[in-house]
């Protein structure tokens, strides 16, 4: 059983059981008929992953991992904000006609900003003090921009990273204001868990621990019957993580630097709708 199978078990039958829904008020989220997209939910779920003991892909049905290293690319290494940089459709309901989702995601990594040290954008300034200030308190990113809100076509969801070295060990805390459990759940806790890989072997670390602090985990009313279906399926080994031992440079990775091995899951006929 993999291991976020499991907290992806406990995460969803907790929302389900306990959780607080907000039918009786107004909500942003629509689907594609209009119709209010009302959800149940958990305030403040944290969940911790050991990525020296596996790699947190869910079983019970498949992450798309070559589309959630695409993504997680396009953000922390092209910092791009425009849909045709990006080899998967998950951001056309949020682009405009040029493709642009706005000062959003890519574009606030790649904002610079003046240091004693010099000149860095946020991801710079990481990869900078990995190998030159590994032990400092100070290595994050922030891309909740309140300046610039207003300009992005989304908020932010997954908005902060926070990186802690330990000896020769990276860990990394992600905190996320909203998470669409049913969706984007492993999805996240599978690009993050990349992240932490690549910049742990670029700064001659080692990856450890992914902290995933979720503000408010939420499952949609139309996907409650397929997420209840789904908890119902086996489950099987956590897959192998593979990653091209030979890229130094975190700006050297591509897709296909990346694998999983053995990866087993469940097929499911069901699609989850995304509301927007």
């Amino acid at each position: 059983m993999s291991y976020a199978d499991k907290v992806f078990k406990e995460n969803c039958k907790e929302i389900i059981e306990n959780g607080v829904w907000d039918t009786d008020y107004p909500v942003r989220p629509r689907w594609a008929d209009g119709t209010p997209a009302h959800t149940v939910k958990k305030f403040c779920i944290v969940n911790r992953y050991d990525l020296r003991k596996e790699f947190p892909a869910l079983t019970l049905r498949r992450t798309a991992f070559k589309s959630a290293v695409d993504e997680i690319l396009w953000i922390w290494q092209k910092k791009s904000n425009n849909v045709h940089e990006l080899s998967s459709h998950i951001w056309d309901s949020w682009a405009d006609e040029t493709g642009s989702i706005g000062k959003a995601y890519g574009y606030q990594l790649a904002v610079r900003h003046k240091y004693p040290e010099g000149e860095f954008d946020q991801v710079d300034r990481v990869l900078f003090d990995l190998k030159n200030n590994p032990h400092s308190r100070r290595i994050l990113t922030n891309i909740y921009n309140f300046s610039d809100l207003s300009e992005m076509h989304l908020y932010p969801c997954a908005y902060s990273m926070t990186f802690n070295v330990s000896g020769d060990v990276l860990n990394g805390i992600l905190n996320q204001r909203s998470n669409d459990v049913a969706v984007a759940n492993n999805w996240n806790v599978v690009q993050y868990a990349v992240l932490l890989h690549m910049l742990a072997q670029v700064s001659g670390l080692k990856a450890g621990e992914l902290v995933h602090v979720i503000a408010d985990a939420h499952i949609y009313d139309r996907h409650i019957p397929v997420v209840r279906k789904m908890l119902e399926n086996p489950e099987f080994p956590a897959p192998k993580f593979v990653m091209n031992p030979d890229v130094k440079n975190f700006y050297d990775f591509k897709v296909d630097d990346f694998r999983l091995e053995n990866y087993e899951y469940n097929k499911i006929d069901e699609k989850f709708e995304v509301a927007i």
